[in-house]
């Protein structure tokens, strides 16, 4: 009987373990966030700020020191590898459904903290709370 239930004993504090390490894989969660919250992130950590729409839409108007990764393009999965997954990352695009699905990429390729521009651009361009850059 002693020997039962140590064995009980064993296989939960094995299976607390594993769910222990699943959780801690699948902790990453994308955060939406406002324009104000953005640029808090922006100026207290090092992160990367990715416009995910098309070249043409990122040169017309995008937010300042963006860079711009095609979520569309066929080359989209080898051009996120040149991102830190140890860095923050912000993500935005037009209306906020490109960048919803780049953030499930970045998440499933392994990414820490991932964070979502709610509404996209066309929520914030008129708003003082983001620096936009328009072509002249």
């Amino acid at each position: 009987m002693k020997k039962l239930i140590i064995i009980c004993c064993l296989l939960g504090a094995i299976s607390f373990s594993v769910s222990c390490i699943d959780s801690k894989l699948e902790n990453t969660e994308v955060k939406l966030v406002t324009a104000e919250e953005m640029q808090s992130i922006l100026e207290l950590e090092d992160a990367q700020l990715v416009d995910v729409r098309t070249p043409k839409e990122h040169e017309e108007v995008r937010i300042a020191n963006s860079q711009n990764i095609d979520f569309q393009s066929p080359t989209f999965d080898e051009d996120i590898t040149k991102l830190d997954k140890a860095k923050p990352v912000i993500l935005y695009c037009k209306g906020g459904n490109r960048s919803a699905k780049c953030a499930k990429k970045l998440k499933d390729a392994g990414f820490e903290k991932i964070y979502d521009l709610e509404g996209g651009i066309s929520k914030w361009k008129h708003s003082d709370k983001i620096k936009i850059e328009v072509k002249s």
